[in-house]
């Protein structure tokens, strides 16, 4: 294989009619956005709204729509990738041979695929070997923006007290080095203080994770950092960077093999990482940029004072959502979530906590209709050109649950309401980490940070039935409330003895039906 036979900018022009392309010159861009964690999400999410917005054009004789915030042109808003993790090599080259170009296939659920090449990423940069090389990048006058995917773990945040871990390793390396950083924080504090030190205009950070009040936790826990590394520059950050919420959704499945192999057909190139995703996309944000924002709203994006209702909405419903349906489907040995879906046991479960414990703990959330938003959710899942893994669904569940299913277990414990369809799902994860095999025997891919401190959690609970949900780290003192513990023992002990998550779930179903 040639670089000759590659997705790159010099065999654009060689694309079929079919495939959508960048319309602007990309060598025109300027990237005012630097973003960490270039992964598939990113990808197909906020890097897709912005190569949308740079292919806008208004009609002939009309100048080029300019950005309202900032008063910049469009031009000023391509995107410069970084990563710093030694995983993200893979990446870079990836990226290196393509140009940072990448193609986006959209699978919809009647069964047409359509694809296009994304150019709004036009760099990719790695820390690793030399992280002053991302520092400077972030800390450069044209960047104006710092957006984030990192994941529920990368925010360093310890369940079991809810602040910033300080006995990470990379923090501590990054407390001593702070020239030579290895965390998120690291390098945001050493890029923040250079253009502090250097009288550059403030930055935005936009964190695209899917975590409630993201853009709040990113700010407390780069604070909580920088704090602890220089009190004046804490003061300097809290003071001139802004850290706007945001509610990101896109279902983005793991890249195959196959859908390599779909693109090399359909377009004679290769593109070693292509990126596929469902056809629905949602971009909620809160309008508080520093110092100017992409026109994101021409193309999709809604802006508003307060996003905490739609992302509560997402985080309880979608996420917790793909979490039930991952974790039974896993022990059940399904292989995707339409699988799942397919299945009218799961279906059915998985709506009635939607309706019976998860809605009643959400507030009104302006312009959407919470029935057909659920709806829209079980359409989603159930997409058979999607095919989303169930094991990259139960990826780092010990990051996610306490984000997407726990806060709803505890906010309906405060009101006195049902907790047994949510708490059903807690002891299937014990039987899940215990004994990591589905049903039928077969090995479950499991991959967590935490995966042998819950294994051998739950490995106790033959003889101590709150042993799993009395690892903090995890369930923080929620082995303590005697209602939710009750439940649990209950539960995690008809799991054990069936064998069969299904029947567990149909007994439940069947007790608490109306």
């Amino acid at each position: 294989m040639s670089l000759n036979d590659h997705l790159n900018e010099a065999n654009l022009p060689h694309l079929p009619s079919s495939i959508g392309r960048p319309t602007y010159d990309r060598s025109s861009i300027t990237s005012g956005i630097v973003h960490i964690g270039v992964g598939g999400f990113f990808r197909s999410h906020l890097a897709s709204y912005t190569d949308e917005l740079l292919n806008c054009k208004l009609s002939d004789g009309e100048q080029r729509q300019q950005d309202k915030s900032s008063q910049q042109d469009t031009s000023c808003w391509g995107i410069c990738g970084v990563g710093i993790r030694e995983d993200d090599a893979r990446m870079a080259a990836a990226m290196g041979p393509q140009d940072c170009l990448y193609s986006l296939i959209v699978k919809h659920p009647n069964g047409l695929v359509e694809s296009s090449v994304i150019g709004s990423m036009i760099d990719f940069i790695l820390g690793t070997d030399d992280p002053s090389v991302v520092i400077s990048k972030m800390a450069s006058p044209e960047t104006r923006i710092v957006s984030l995917t990192i994941t529920e773990g990368g925010y360093n945040l310890s369940p079991a007290t809810g602040d910033f871990d300080f006995d990470n390793p990379d923090v501590v390396h990054d407390l001593e080095h702070p020239d030579q950083p290895k965390s998120v924080f690291g390098y945001l504090t050493a890029a923040l203080k250079m253009r502090r030190d250097a009288g550059a205009a403030p930055v935005t950070v936009l964190s695209c994770d899917n975590i409630q009040h993201n853009g709040d936790l990113a700010r407390r826990m780069l604070l909580r950092f920088a704090q602890r590394q220089s009190p004046e520059l804490a003061s300097w950050i809290e003071d001139q960077v802004t850290f706007p919420n945001s509610m990101v959704d896109r279902i983005t499945p793991v890249t195959s093999e196959a859908d390599i192999e779909y693109f090399r057909v359909q377009s004679g190139l290769v593109d070693q990482w292509p990126v596929t995703s469902e056809p629905f996309r949602q971009w909620v944000i809160e309008d508080r940029f520093a110092n100017g924002r992409p026109a994101w709203e021409q193309v999709g994006a809604q802006f508003v004072p307060d996003v905490s209702p739609y992302e509560t909405m997402k985080l309880r419903l979608l996420n917790a959502g793909h979490s039930v349906l991952g974790i039974f489907g896993a022990l059940h040995g399904y292989e995707t979530i339409n699988d799942c879906i397919a299945d009218d046991r799961f279906a059915t479960y998985l709506r009635s906590f939607f309706d019976r414990e998860a809605t009643p703990t959400l507030d009104p959330v302006p312009g959407i209709n919470l029935d057909d938003y659920k709806d829209s959710l079980i359409e989603r899942f159930g997409n058979p050109s999607i095919r989303d893994s169930v094991s990259r669904i139960c990826l780092q569940s010990s990051s996610k649950l306490p984000v997407f299913l726990i806060p709803t277990i505890t906010d309906n414990l405060k009101a006195g309401r049902s907790i047994h369809l949510a708490t059903l799902v807690i002891a299937a994860w014990c039987l899940y980490c215990d004994r990591q095999v589905d049903q039928n025997g077969k090995p479950l891919d499991i991959v967590d940070d935490m995966k042998e401190p819950l294994h051998q959690a739950a490995k106790k609970t033959a003889d101590d039935k709150r042993a799993f949900i009395r690892y903090t780290p995890v369930f923080g003192d929620l082995a303590q409330n005697e209602d939710f513990a009750t439940t649990y023992e209950t539960l995690v002990d008809d799991v054990y003895r069936s064998g069969d998550v299904t029947q567990s779930m149909q007994r439940l179903l069947d007790d608490t039906a109306d």
